[in-house]
């Protein structure tokens, strides 16, 4: 298992798309493949950063550092985003690892609170050392914004 930023392998962007828009986006008027294709190849910010998951040398997940993400809380950035793992490498730790990863990256650009949001996964991301902040709305219903102090690593 390794982990590497889409910034250094560009041609993974186009199946974290497909991921990201299959299990977020998928939606009447939601987002396009080229379109978030475009977004994780051209971040807003210099510390956005796509990261994969290799299995074996193939893609098994995504998470990223986001500048926005929850569009009810435009206020609050940077994000813990699109954390997904692959159904068939689900069990192994790997969204753990991501976590990490992006944790790791943001503390590197100085960045000492993420926020992120969920709707089911509070659980996995309060053992990972995040708190729940309260309640807020998506799309589809409720979520839990969630909050991550980084210190030292």
């Amino acid at each position: 298992m390794s982990i590497v930023a889409v910034s250094g392998e560009p041609e993974l962007a186009p199946v974290v798309a497909r991921w990201l828009v299959g299990e977020f986006f998928d939606y009447p008027g939601g987002m396009t493949v080229p379109a978030m294709t475009h977004m994780i190849l051209t971040p807003r910010q210099p510390f956005a950063e796509c990261f994969v998951l290799l299995e074996d040398g193939e893609p098994a997940g995504t998470a990223s550092l986001a500048t926005e993400d929850l569009e009810a809380r435009p206020d609050l950035t940077p994000w813990l985003a699109g954390v997904f793992v692959r159904p068939q490498s689900r069990g192994r730790g790997y969204a753990r690892a991501l976590v990490r990863a992006v944790e790791g990256h943001a503390r590197g650009h100085g960045i000492s609170t993420l926020w992120l949001y969920t709707g089911g996964a509070a659980p996995l991301y309060a053992g990972l050392g995040w708190r729940a902040m309260g309640q807020e709305r998506d799309r589809w219903g409720p979520v839990t914004l969630m909050r991550r102090d980084l210190g030292p690593q």
